[in-house]
């Protein structure tokens, strides 16, 4: 029981640190993503723009920290779906982690066109969008249409298994079909990923992730069901 209450902590904590890491890593990467004159600015705020990247990296680890860290209660009820959501989750990893090193690219361009001055600026700003491109459909990509899938995986289970109270799991699946929706209709252009439509739409989710978080850091699974899920198991093989 206490090895349980410790895992359900560690999962909370990593939830909580992958949402605020990924406030904070957005926020700093604002001068080289945002403004005409990113070019500039980006080189100005490289230290900034170097932290927001170290900030996406604990996300990433956080965001395996969480799959791995609940695949032994997920494949108490449903192995394939635990390890579906383990590569889901590893996949998203993956993608927000191409959108740090096109930033990482995008500052050392900046480096480069600040060093040089201003000859063949139209390469640069060429160059430039590509990378900038390559960061907004890894971060529609990641958080938006993987966090879909990944929070559907998780709260189905957690619905049927009854290791979480329910009502938490059914916030999960709405925020997480809500989040995939939005994915699918910013990529067809109908709203931006940062717009009002983009925020409503992903409220849902994040709310999810923090109401679980405090639930498992404050009372961990429920140890019944963990139990009866265990015999189950043990009764099929």
């Amino acid at each position: 029981m206490n090895s349980n209450k410790k895992a359900a902590k560690m999962v909370g904590i990593f939830f909580i640190l992958a949402a605020v890491t990924a406030i904070i890593g957005l926020k700093l990467y604002d001068p080289i993503l945002n403004g005409h004159d990113y070019l500039i600015k980006g080189s100005e705020h490289a230290n900034l723009v170097i932290i927001g990247a170290i900030m996406e990296l604990i996300l990433v680890a956080s965001a395996i920290g969480t799959s791995t860290t609940m695949f032994p209660f997920l494949r108490k009820y449903n192995e394939t779906i635990a390890l579906w959501h383990v590569f889901f989750r590893f996949l998203e990893a993956v993608i927000i982690t191409v959108g740090v090193i096109s930033v990482l690219s995008l500052l050392t361009l900046s480096k480069e066109f600040v060093a040089t001055g201003t000859t063949n600026i139209a390469a640069f700003q060429a160059s430039g969008t590509l990378l900038k491109a390559v960061h907004d459909w890894t971060f529609l990509l990641g958080p938006n249409f993987m966090l879909g899938i990944n929070t559907m995986m998780y709260s189905y289970i957690f619905y049927n298994s009854k290791l979480v109270p329910r009502f938490i799991p059914i916030i999960g699946m709405t925020g997480a079909i809500l989040v995939f929706v939005a994915a699918i209709l910013e990529m067809f252009g109908v709203f931006s990923q940062i717009s009002i439509w983009g925020g409503i739409m992903s409220l849902p989710v994040a709310a999810n992730e923090m109401i679980l978080a405090v639930w498992l850091i404050v009372r961990g699974f429920n140890e019944s069901a963990l139990a009866s899920l265990s015999l189950k198991r043990k009764a099929v093989y």
